[in-house]
């Protein structure tokens, strides 16, 4: 496999956040730098999608402080998430990020392929799933493997407005729409309201 589709679902929706993973750097309101990937091209395109399943808020972010986005896939209803064209090598280099580790991490990724799941460990971005194929290519995305392990918190609002950037940017999104969204996860849910995040979805 040389290409497949990473699927982001967190704030990895915005394209300039999702870059820094590529390009090395700091995220705009963010507190940690990242090494990038040792291909730091573009990816070739992206598309917007819904993916079946919910989000969890649960730990805390060493970038934005509050609750990180979980993909929890046996819940109910649907996700919004942006599917971006990358090399595989990007992708391992990406999750080795999400990992707190080095670019260059010798991954096989033929596991996840055959039986749709994959862990590597208990941390919140150590397992990956399959989604489905597009164009001929494998969806992937991180997750955790058991997403009630991690204990909820809720999120930051540089973290919601770096979420709601790239809701509005993939899937054309309003800014009542995005808050109705958000705010109905657990984390966030009971604590921030749709009307708030709404002030700065703006």
């Amino acid at each position: 496999m040389e290409r497949l589709w990473y699927v982001a679902y967190g704030t990895n929706l915005s394209r300039d956040r999702f870059h820094v993973y590529l390009e090395g750097g700091r995220p705009a309101g963010g507190a940690r730098d990242y090494p990038g990937s040792r291909d730091p091209l573009a990816p070739e395109r992206d598309v917007s999608l819904m993916i079946p399943g919910g989000i969890r808020f649960v730990g805390v972010s060493s970038v934005w402080g509050g609750g990180m986005a979980v993909y929890d896939v046996r819940a109910e209803g649907e996700v919004a998430a942006r599917a971006y064209l990358i090399t595989a090598e990007q992708f391992v280099d990406i999750l080795a990020q999400e990992m707190r580790l080095e670019p260059g991490l010798d991954v096989d990724l033929t596991p996840v392929q055959e039986t749709g799941w994959h862990t590597f460990g208990a941390g919140r971005y150590q397992t990956l799933s399959h989604l489905g194929i597009r164009d001929d290519l494998p969806m992937l995305t991180f997750t955790s493997a058991d997403v009630d392990d991690h204990p909820v918190n809720p999120p930051t609002e540089g973290y919601l407005r770096t979420m709601a950037l790239g809701l509005r940017e993939s899937h054309g999104w309003t800014s009542t729409q995005i808050g109705d969204y958000l705010a109905q996860f657990p984390g966030a849910a009971g604590v921030w309201r749709p009307e708030s995040i709404e002030d700065f979805a703006a």
